[in-house]
């Protein structure tokens, strides 16, 4: 009996027992290595790989908890929990740093370099597995591929900061120098020396504008998901925080 799962925005997602099932794609192959490659590390908070079914979609392990939705539950942007995903991040990232995909790896999103680690590319509160008021997991890696620490550190830091416009809908605006504190907190529990809170601002700039690209290249290329995220308009809020962080950036990043 299949169960459809909440989230699921690209595509339909169910749960079948204790495995999650949905359509592959040409990087489906690569992800999977990826995830036994971090179970080999000793990373097991991720999804186990069990291969595809009779319909041709993947198979993944059920992680236990449960994904947080927005409006965000007030534990989800805690200073604790922000020390505890910058902390899961440092540990996913470390587990890749030496994951070498296969020759003709596919990946859904673009490569960056320097190619330092498997970037998730949504580290994101809709991406994170919680039980109770715990972080205990991560899920969908469809997006990952290679590029710098900081590139993956900058859309969960816009996530979880969060580094937003007063404007934003999703979040609570606190303030420039309630962002300044809370983003130097989440770099230093990332614990890189040489990756400061200015990097992390300018990436999320580039983040950003090249999630806003994708969306627009996609929706017009005919991908439905894509047109959808279009239509609700959520690039204008993409656009208006760019925006804030270009004219905050100083303000964001001074001690």
């Amino acid at each position: 009996m299949e169960e459809i799962l909440p989230g699921g925005d690209m595509t339909r997602v169910v749960r079948v027992g204790d495995t999650v099932r949905r359509a592959t794609g040409p990087w489906t192959p690569a992800i999977h290595a990826l995830l036994d490659h971090l179970r080999s590390r000793g990373f097991d908070r991720a999804p186990e790989a069990l291969g595809t079914d009779e319909q041709g979609r993947e198979i993944i392990s059920l992680l236990p908890g449960a994904v947080a939705t927005y409006p965000l539950a007030a534990y989800v942007m805690t200073d604790r929990m922000l020390v505890a995903v910058a902390r899961m991040i440092r540990e996913y990232h470390d587990a890749t740093a030496d994951f070498r995909p296969p020759d003709d790896t596919q990946w859904q999103w673009p490569a960056h370099e320097p190619a330092e680690v498997l970037c998730h590319n949504d580290f994101a509160p809709y991406n994170l597995m919680f039980e109770g008021q715990e972080l205990v997991g991560v899920i969908d890696f469809d997006t990952a591929s290679p590029g710098p620490r900081v590139w993956d550190l900058a859309y969960t830091a816009y996530r979880f900061v969060p580094l937003t416009d007063p404007a934003n809908p999703d979040v609570p605006y606190p303030g420039v120098a309630e962002q300044r504190r809370r983003l130097a907190l989440f770099v230093s529990a990332y614990g890189i020396a040489t990756i400061a809170p200015a990097d992390v601002v300018a990436i999320a700039v580039k983040r950003l504008r090249e999630l806003v690209e994708f969306i627009v290249e996609q929706a017009a290329a005919g991908d439905p998901a894509q047109q959808a995220v279009l239509d609700r308009g959520d690039t204008v809020i993409y656009e208006r925080d760019i925006a804030y962080l270009e004219a905050n950036r100083s303000g964001l990043s001074s001690k």
